[in-house]
């Protein structure tokens, strides 16, 4: 029966993504019954749309448990990037910050420290994420509903970055999102999951466990300094964080 239910819910999803019916929601008694089976189905539709390339990770606030979403190759991009509305039913735009590993940190039964994540990254960069949904609008999937679709994600673009300082202040560092060259939003710190190295350390030790760890060359974005701002056909988006670089999209 579980599979049953997952398979007709990841059925909907894909046709969704082909440009069918999008879902009000995932019907009452055919979602999944907890968040670890919602990750579980995540896992099951990421098989079927391609290897996992990257991840999102994030979470509510400091003390609250992260959520994640394995990436595939197609949706990531390097900026500047163009990308076509007509590919997405909403689009929210995030300025985010992003990590390469220059190292893979496979699965295994000794917990990784900080250290050793510290020790696997290559860089970090600017990023903007596109967030999107395949549910009829905007803010009405529950959580569990909401991991099953890759946690609302779009695409991403990665940008400008550096090789050192990896360690991010949250509080103190400055992040400016533009929309066709005006200024929307100018901030210090914003990110509401705090410090962005432990939810890398979580997603290593927990998060990424069911695909095997991660791996060598993986981009992982660590959550909006943001929040999310709508944008249309014709936008140029602009993602810049002081001392790291900036993030270029336009939205055709």
């Amino acid at each position: 029966m579980t599979e049953n239910r997952m398979a007709e819910a990841l059925n909907v999803l894909k046709a969704a993504r082909r440009g069918g019916p999008r879902p009000v929601r995932l019907a009452p008694g055919s979602g999944p019954g907890s968040l670890a089976e919602a990750y579980v189905w995540q896992d099951a539709l990421l098989a079927e749309l391609g290897p996992v390339a990257g991840w999102k990770v994030g979470a509510d606030n400091p003390a609250s448990e992260p959520f994640r979403a394995g990436l595939t190759a197609a949706t990531l991009h390097r900026s500047p990037a163009r990308l076509a509305s007509r590919d997405h039913n909403v689009i929210g735009v995030e300025a985010e910050i992003a990590y390469v590993l220059a190292r893979a940190l496979p699965a295994r039964p000794e917990p990784y420290t900080r250290r050793d994540v510290l020790a696997a990254v290559g860089s970090v960069h600017a990023a903007i994420e596109i967030v999107d949904t395949r549910f009829a609008a905007w803010g009405i999937a529950d959580r569990p509903g909401q991991i099953v679709d890759q946690f609302n994600h779009g695409a991403l673009v990665l940008g400008e970055g550096r090789g050192h300082g990896f360690e991010i202040d949250p509080r103190g560092q400055t992040v400016q999102l533009d929309l066709n060259g005006q200024c929307c939003l100018r901030q210090q710190g914003g990110n509401s999951a705090g410090d962005a190295v432990n939810l890398l350390v979580w997603l290593a030790n927990r998060g990424a466990v069911a695909q095997g760890g991660l791996r060598e060359g993986t981009v992982v974005t660590t959550g909006s300094w943001t929040g999310t701002l709508f944008a249309g056909p014709g936008t140029r988006v602009r993602a810049a964080f002081e001392g790291l670089g900036e993030a270029t999209l336009a939205i055709s």
